[in-house]
């Protein structure tokens, strides 16, 4: 059975594609769940058409990423903390803290999900984080904790 996919299935389609499923996979799952429709001529026309609209939307979303990957890759971060005399903080720096303060001194908005800290900041000094816009794009970013 020859199907368009109009969800994402995770480890067999992405939505978009055309596929060769079997017959109880696709009557008894696919096609009842509304993952999936048969492939007429009417539907494959339609697959194309929202291929198009959206290989223009990824191309606009990869130039807004790239006008923010060239504003973050020189750009430092200071943030003040409070912190104790060794320099370890009362709480912690988190993506979601760092997101928040790109926003507010570059007037960018950063998913705190694309912000890869491995954990949260919980000593002054100097981090190197990566922020992952796209797959191929990640400037790095410096952020500077300092004692309030």
């Amino acid at each position: 059975m020859k199907v368009v996919f109009i969800e994402d299935v995770p480890d067999v389609a992405r939505a978009g594609e055309v596929k060769e499923v079997a017959n109880g996979y696709g009557r008894n799952f696919l096609l009842p769940r509304g993952l999936a429709t048969l492939a007429t001529p009417g539907a494959l026309k339609k697959v194309d058409s929202l291929r198009q609209a959206e290989t223009q939307r990824q191309a606009q979303s990869d130039e807004e990423a790239r006008a923010i990957a060239e504003v973050l890759q020189d750009f430092s971060l200071t943030l003040k903390a409070r912190a104790g005399s060794r320099g370890r903080l009362y709480g912690a720096i988190t993506s979601s803290d760092i997101a928040q303060e790109i926003q507010t001194q570059t007037g960018y908005q950063v998913n705190k999900r694309k912000i890869q800290l491995e954990e949260p900041i919980h000593q002054l000094g100097e981090y190197e984080v990566a922020i992952k816009l796209t797959k191929e794009l990640a400037p790095k970013l410096k952020v500077i904790v300092e004692r309030k």
